[in-house]
């Protein structure tokens, strides 16, 4: 299968970006069959988000202290 360059609008913001060949055989490479819907800084912006948000007892345990605070 010859993999190409493909254009593809971001979900979030809107632009067009390029989901490169090289990209897209390493996404098949890990089994991944859905091509992306953010744009690169959109994926970015969302991991940062998403860092504060770790599985971690003490991550919990801060946002109950957070929720407990607000309420």
């Amino acid at each position: 299968m010859i993999l190409e360059d493909k254009s593809i609008q971001c979900c979030v913001c809107g632009t067009t970006f390029t989901f490169t060949a090289g990209e897209r055989r390493f996404y098949a490479s890990k089994g991944l069959t859905n091509d992306p819907g953010r744009c690169p800084k959109c994926r970015k912006e969302r991991k940062q988000q998403n860092r504060g948000l770790s599985g971690s007892w003490s991550s919990y345990a801060d946002r109950a202290k957070l929720s407990r605070e607000f309420q």
